[in-house]
């Protein structure tokens, strides 16, 4: 058997050695601020050493890798050349030093703030002098410093110790298909290190939060990987005095009795329960993906795409003028979640890790298994923190928890989803909330080849086009996901839990653009399609008399309206208000937002719409049940327009606020 190579042969030593130094920096961490009183379950802190691992490991092949690219070149190589070697030991000292004093910085962060530190530390600088006289009026200066030193030191010695070992016994000359074999292996796992899991999506930050403890996150992240991963959000996206100025607006939209603009209380504790909580009914959440309301039957759309979905509507509490607060799935995701509108214009506030920590009206279902089913994976738009850090004891299903068959790049088919989805919950003996999440409505519009009988249907491409779809593709894709409702629906009636659930479906957005020549002329005009999406509330058991309720309604308000439904009672903390509280009735308004670089906020309200820039620009009074609704009314009825702009506003300043306040352990 040959021996390895004398680089490869130092380089699987470096990464031992700098492993095993951070793990134990992690395990020292865990060991100071671990709470005895309210420790990390086993399991949980298993979990968090073992994906902590993960994340070092990526962090030591990135400040090996160029040693691994070049070192093997004789000009570059620390075996070969004393002025190569002694700039490696150099580099590899400094970078030590610099992740070293990461640690050390992020021990003091969390001793002073009681969170991970994070690229907001950068704030400090902006009062350099101030800032270092806490420090040294805080830590014992020199003892760190000297200990940094030290430890320095004796690391630049080790690899002094590692290099000479390598070239004593490792092999110095490899060719031919040895060297080709072991190359190509060393390439491919560093890969996979980088990588970080088996499946579609990399390890990302997101699953440090998985657990819903407040400590173990803490426990899991490379303080040097979570700095740079939440370096683009450095930046505190919100002014607390604009956020009190607009604060008796707000709270009196959201009915707060306990006003305080000092505290800026939003907190509301509904203690009433709701009509249906003494069955402790299931609630199953189903976001359909791209769920335009103009490509539905039940709105008008003349090509009859969705005759399930339609006969549902017309047995539910159905709300026809419901509006996501946005476009994009994630944010969508965010804002139901957690009742506030991602307002975030880096990416979006699932992506970002400063504000993953969320109250949500789901853990209202107290003694609830809770479910969350998607056909892909759960790190997609770093979702998984949102859900599973904030939904206490969540039970994530995603890919490699089917047996169903990946079809696409978006993971198992939504039939299939629907299937499995409905094989565990006809198993449970305890009440339930789950979320289904839908992706099939979606390039490429894949329709697999099992498909329980659905046929697709072609048109020519004016009669498509005038019904509001692009394609035949995306015709049959939205008719498929139709289809899979009705699948889903008739699974559910065979189980013994479908007479006591409430089954909520809605779109997680529309699609902007035209919505055909049955869809509302100033939607069109106003690119409100992209906003405008069907809910339903099913249970023909339960909610035995079907309603059209024709008011404004937003995403925001879909936690609140279940709850209001069937928990006993719950705190509200978010912009969401119960749809269904009669103290709202003369004041539905659903907030919009569209992401450009200055973004435009708005607010739809009974006959208005109201919508500016975000800088108080370009502002827009429509009134949309009037013939001539192109019409810009900002003149002459100045006092509904000076009252929409003021909630637009207030809305906007206090979602910015409260991604930042609204902690799941407040």
């Amino acid at each position: 058997m040959q021996k390895l190579p004398r680089l490869l042969h130092f380089l699987l030593n470096m990464v031992f050695l700098n492993l095993g130094l951070l793990f134990l920096f992690r395990l020292a961490f865990w060991g100071y601020f671990s709470n005895p009183n309210d420790p990390v379950p086993v399991d949980m802190l298993l979990n968090s050493f073992y994906m902590g691992i993960k994340f070092d490991l990526r962090l030591v092949l990135l400040i090996l890798l160029p040693l691994f690219a070049f070192g093997g070149f004789r000009i570059f190589s620390p075996f070969e050349s004393k002025i190569a070697r002694n700039l490696w030991f150099g580099y590899l000292g400094l970078a030590f030093a610099v992740v070293l004093l990461f640690y050390y910085m992020n021990f003091g962060y969390y001793a002073y703030l009681q969170t991970p530190m994070n690229a907001t530390v950068l704030r400090f600088a902006y009062n350099f002098s101030t800032s270092m006289q806490m420090v040294r009026e805080s830590y014992p200066v020199i003892p760190i410093t000297m200990s940094l030193l030290v430890l320095i030191s004796l690391y630049v010695w080790f690899l002094h110790r590692l290099l000479s070992h390598a070239a004593l016994y490792a092999n110095p000359h490899f060719r031919g298909w040895y060297k080709t074999g072991m190359v190509s292996t060393t390439i491919l796992l560093i890969l996979l290190g980088l990588y970080g899991k088996f499946s579609y999506y990399p390890l990302r930050w997101s699953d440090a939060f998985s657990s819903p403890h407040a400590f173990a996150p803490a426990v899991t992240l490379n303080p040097v990987l979570y700095f740079f991963n939440t370096l683009k959000n450095k930046t505190v996206g919100y002014d607390e005095n604009k956020t009190r100025e607009y604060y008796d607006v707000v709270a009196d939209f959201l009915g707060v009795e306990n006003k305080d603009p000092q505290t800026l209380n939003y907190r509301r504790e509904i203690k009433q329960a709701g009509p249906y909580a003494a069955q402790r009914p299931n609630v199953v959440m189903v976001f359909l993906e791209s769920f335009a309301s103009y490509k539905a039957g039940v709105f008008g759309n003349p090509l009859n795409p969705t005759p399930h979905f339609d006969a549902m509507a017309k047995q539910s509490l159905q709300f026809t003028r419901y509006y996501s607060p946005h476009t994009g799935t994630a944010r969508s995701v965010f804002a139901a979640i957690t009742g506030i509108p991602d307002i975030e214009l880096n990416k979006t506030s699932s992506r970002n890790p400063l504000v993953v920590d969320q109250h949500t009206v789901v853990n209202a279902f107290k003694d609830y298994e809770k479910f969350y089913f998607l056909g892909g994976s759960a790190n997609w738009g770093n979702i998984r923190g949102v859900l599973q850090h904030n939904i206490h004891d969540l039970q994530v299903y995603e890919e490699g928890s089917y047996s169903s068959p990946r079809i696409d790049v978006w993971g198992i088919s939504d039939l299939d989803l629907f299937r499995e989805a409905d094989t565990v919950l006809k198993e449970q003996d305890k009440p339930f909330f789950a979320i289904i999440q839908t992706s099939g409505n979606h390039r490429p519009y894949t329709i697999p080849e099992n498909n329980e009988g659905f046929e697709s249907i072609e048109h020519d491409k004016d009669t498509i086009n005038k019904a509001g779809f692009n394609s035949n593709g995306e015709y049959n894709a939205f008719r498929f996901m139709d289809h899979s409702i009705g699948f889903f629906l008739e699974a559910a009636k065979q189980s013994s839990y479908f007479d006591n659930t409430i089954f909520i479906f809605y779109g997680d957005h529309g699609i902007t653009g035209y919505g055909g020549e049955h869809s509302p002329e100033f939607e069109n005009d106003y690119v409100l399609t992209g906003f405008h999406t069907p809910l339903v509330f099913y249970a023909p058991k339960l909610i035995t008399k079907p309603y059209i309720d024709t008011s404004p309604a937003s995403e925001l308000d879909l936690l609140p309206t279940i709850a209001g439904l069937a928990a006993p009672g719950y705190v509200n903390t978010s912009l969401g208000r119960d749809l269904r509280d009669p103290q709202f009735a003369d004041k539905r308004y659903a907030f919009t937002i569209t992401h450009h670089s200055v973004p435009e906020i708005g607010v739809i309200a009974d006959d208005y719409y109201f919508r500016m820039n975000a800088n108080g620009t370009q502002k827009l009074l429509s009134h949309t049940r009037s013939e001539n609704y192109q019409e810009n009314r900002i003149e002459q009825q100045p006092d509904i327009a000076t009252k929409l702009e003021t909630l637009t506003t207030g809305l906007h300043e206090t979602a910015k606020y409260m991604l930042y306040h609204n902690s799941h352990s407040e």
